[in-house]
């Protein structure tokens, strides 16, 4: 159950990102020199911390093509993401608007991208579905009666 742990720290973060990120923006009078400084995060983060632990174990080898191009899609699907949200936000979107719009739209994307890589051995229960209209309609309540700021 440590994974928990793992998945609330990623909602944590994600949860605060759009904000930080509108905010950074705001305050550098430019979406691009916001975008520079979540690429740097990244470089650190995603770079240096990775490379530090994996020669710290000695495993700075056994890369393969097919698991390399995977995981490097995965970093552009997530970089794409952070330019649109940063692009959202340059068209005039707020963070209370935007983000509720991810967050209810990629659980749903990931579930139905997810049966299509690996379909299901058995039909999906129809609550699944239910879910999904819940996901929409609860992204829906939260941007029409958000607080007024």
């Amino acid at each position: 159950m440590l994974w928990i742990i793992f998945a609330l720290g990623a909602a944590l973060a994600w949860g605060l990102y759009g904000p930080a990120l509108h905010n950074g923006q705001v305050q550098l009078g430019s979406p691009m020199r916001a975008l520079l400084c979540v690429g740097v995060a990244y470089f650190l983060i995603g770079v240096l911390v990775p490379v530090i632990s994996l020669s710290y174990q000695g495993q700075l080898n056994g890369f393969t093509v097919k698991g390399s191009m995977a995981a490097t899609l995965g970093g552009v699907l997530g970089a794409a993401g952070a330019v649109c949200i940063i692009f959202a936000f340059r068209a005039g979107g707020l963070p209370t608007y935007v983000m509720p719009v991810v967050f209810a739209g990629a659980p749903l994307v990931n579930v139905l991208f997810s049966m299509l890589l690996h379909p299901p051995k058995q039909s999906p229960n129809p609550l699944l579905y239910l879910g999904f209209l819940l996901a929409a309609s609860g992204a829906g309540l939260v941007l029409y009666f958000k607080p007024a700021s």
